[in-house]
């Protein structure tokens, strides 16, 4: 990474993971990518880039009332296609650049032909950070080995299994020769447009509680803490997770109180609700 790029924002984007949305463009170079519940058991993704910007991601969908404690924390651009008016105001206070479809920065966005409408908005997306280049450069969003090697401790593991909702399972299986964990959906193989296998050095696991609030609109409750595990370098340790404000980064614990870093590579965090599944391999 050079030091200009080093420089520029993060950019997040809110992108879909309904069945047409997929294969999603550039979700394999995402540095951090979040999955999170919504309506219908279905989910959807907060996908970060900055070490390496796509030509073009997407598909580009609405906001959740849980995005802006996601995103708070990275600064930079959020780009979505829109949202409810109360969700789409929350983000607008977070301090980051909005980028929404249909408005000022449109530009940077089209439909293309070779989806079905709503799951075919795409962001071009160095075109629209390059518009914003001013912007500050995200803060590390955790701790991370010194080595860059992922830290060896914990219980040897094949991989880990999630269940979001009875219509959303997932799993990831650690691949000795990559060594990194390789993402499956519903007992396929995962991947991103052009056919790369989906892929992350770390998988961090958080059991979230879900705010009712807003009716058939799930709300990731993240402000606050929990338990989770996190599962790098084929092994699986478990976590406590923290978060004390919007802005706050999420900060992961031992069980003695130590904090725990991860390994130097792309990371997924999944935000798995305590009545959903996790099974440890």
């Amino acid at each position: 990474m050079s030091v200009a790029d080093a420089r520029r924002p993060a950019l997040s984007v809110k992108i879909d993971n309904h069945y047409d949305a997929r294969p999603q463009y550039g979700i394999d170079r995402a540095d951090i990518v979040v999955e999170e519940l919504v309506e219908g058991g279905l989910t959807r993704y907060v996908a970060t880039w900055h070490s390496d910007l796509p030509a073009e991601v997407g598909p580009v969908r609405s906001i959740r009332p849980m995005d802006p404690d996601i995103v708070s924390p990275l600064g930079g651009i959020i780009a979505y296609s829109g949202g409810r008016a109360q969700f789409v105001s929350m983000m607008q206070k977070s301090g980051l650049h909005n980028a929404v479809h249909g408005g000022a920065d449109d530009r940077f966005m089209y439909r293309t032909g070779e989806r079905r409408a709503p799951h075919n908005v795409i962001l071009k997306a160095p075109q629209l950070v390059a518009a914003y280049d001013d912007l500050a450069a995200p803060k590390a969003q955790f701790r991370y080995t010194e080595t860059g090697a992922a830290p060896l401790s914990g219980t040897k593991s094949a991989g880990i299994d999630l269940t979001f909702s009875r219509v959303s399972p997932r799993s990831w299986t650690w691949d000795q020769k990559s060594s990194t964990y390789v993402r499956s959906q519903h007992g396929r193989a995962d991947t991103a447009a052009g056919g790369t296998r989906i892929a992350a050095t770390n998988v961090l696991v958080l059991r979230v509680s879900i705010d009712g609030r807003y009716g058939d609109v799930p709300k990731t409750v993240l402000v606050g803490s929990g338990k989770g595990t996190l599962s790098t370098g084929g092994y699986a340790m478990p976590v406590v997770w923290s978060k004390e404000s919007r802005t706050a980064p999420i900060v992961l614990k031992d069980a003695a109180g130590s904090e725990v870093p991860l390994g130097i590579g792309k990371t997924w965090v999944e935000l798995v609700p305590t009545a959903g599944g996790v099974a440890i391999r």
